[in-house]
């Protein structure tokens, strides 16, 4: 009995920690509750501790860092790109030829257009890819962004100048107008081109166009124009090359703004033409003593005029004059090409802004008789104008 005894209080007596340990006895809930989990070892592990490890941790940390500052840095920019602009009120911005994307963003950030060249530059070069932003003059809008900005100056829609060069011009006096324009740039070529050989019509343009740009612009039009009417006139035209062509039609144009006379005017010249009659037209007379300069307003064309020698003076010579005496635009071209088909040989003023027509010497000495007699009054009347104005003027 005392070896079972002992062997049992032996078995009774085992710790749970030990085979040795002393016998502690547990209550039914003791015994259920779960046994606490080891706990870790408190020193690091030699590969936690490794160099490398913490080198790896490091760089992990740099490139997390890196990747939220570089995405804070495209959001600001993105932001800074898309927002409203500056600019209070429309202002005008020129991008010189060749100028860079650099140039061109400092040029902003001086203008006050843009707050920050730098956002400018680099947020429009990835937009830009292979693009590039053109040369010229544009007008920023107020309020405008980064980006609206970019597009516009992608664009090339830049703003447009304008000079025009109405029909009966001389090249000369054409000549002056490029001169006066302020916005063109650049010299006038030094020959003068020949005389009708410049298209009359109103030419645009940007900042910065050279001036010869625009003659050679000219030219080439009226070219173009001269021979695509040369190209359909009346066959039975009494003239054999365009420059005869254009020496009438410039005539023709002289003689009358009015489009619905042209075709009749064109008429009464080439009739003549035919009869080997001389033309007697006022503005080659003109040409011929003035050149390409022009009659002054005021100066009449006086009875002697009409005997100056000179190869202009149709009164005189016979056939057409040896070169043009204007410009002559299209309608005056077409009228010349396919001129309308009248027996008239002669027309003068009506007192009207218009022509009366006439197929007989007669008529048109009746129509001039008519003329003179409404210059007269005309003349009476200014006269009159002008001494009751003069009494008016005279204190009481």
């Amino acid at each position: 009995m005392s070896d079972s005894n002992e062997n049992g209080a032996a078995q009774f007596g085992r710790s749970d920690t030990g085979n040795n340990g002393p016998i502690i006895p547990k209550s039914a809930s003791e015994a259920l509750r779960p046994e606490k989990a080891p706990q870790p070892p408190t020193k690091r592990s030699r590969k936690a501790r490794s160099q490398v490890v913490i080198f790896l941790n490091f760089v992990m940390t740099v490139i997390v860092f890196v990747a939220l500052a570089a995405a804070g840095t495209v959001y600001y920019a993105m932001h800074q790109y898309e927002k409203a602009g500056p600019l209070e009120a429309n202002k005008n911005f020129i991008v010189r030829s060749g100028a860079g994307i650099s140039e061109i963003a400092s040029g902003l950030e001086r203008g006050n257009i843009i707050t920050d060249g730098r956002v400018f530059r680099f947020v429009s070069e990835a937009y830009l890819d292979n693009d590039t932003l053109k040369a010229g003059e544009y007008e920023i809008k107020a309020g405008s962004s980064m980006q609206e900005i970019m597009q516009l100056l992608k664009s090339g829609k830049s703003i447009l100048y304008s000079v025009s060069l109405p029909e009966g011009l001389t090249v000369k006096q054409m000549f002056h107008r490029l001169s006066d324009d302020e916005v063109l740039v650049g010299d006038l070529p030094q020959e003068l081109p020949a005389e009708g050989s410049l298209k009359p019509d109103t030419y645009k343009f940007t900042r910065g166009t050279k001036r010869v740009e625009i003659v050679q612009q000219m030219a080439a039009a009226q070219k173009a124009l001269v021979d695509q009417i040369w190209e359909k006139r009346d066959p039975n035209l009494p003239v054999s090359t365009v420059e005869e062509f254009v020496t009438l039609a410039s005539i023709v144009e002289k003689e009358t703004g009015r489009a619905d006379e042209r075709p009749r005017v064109a008429s009464v010249f080439i009739n003549r033409l035919d009869k080997g009659m001389r033309l007697q037209s006022d503005p080659t007379i003109i040409y011929g003593i003035f050149g390409g300069d022009g009659k002054p307003a005021d100066r009449p064309i006086l009875k002697s005029d009409l005997d100056k020698d000179t190869p202009y003076n149709t009164y005189i010579i016979k056939g057409l004059p040896p070169t043009a005496i204007a410009n002559p635009g299209r309608a005056a071209l077409e009228a010349v090409a396919n001129p309308s088909r009248t027996p008239e040989l002669y027309f003068v003023a009506d007192g009207t802004g218009g022509h009366v027509f006439a197929v007989t010497l007669d008529e048109h000495n009746a129509n001039v008789r008519r003329w003179r007699k409404v210059e007269a009054e005309k003349a009476a009347e200014a006269a009159k104008a002008a001494q009751d104005a003069a009494t008016t003027a005279q204190p009481q």
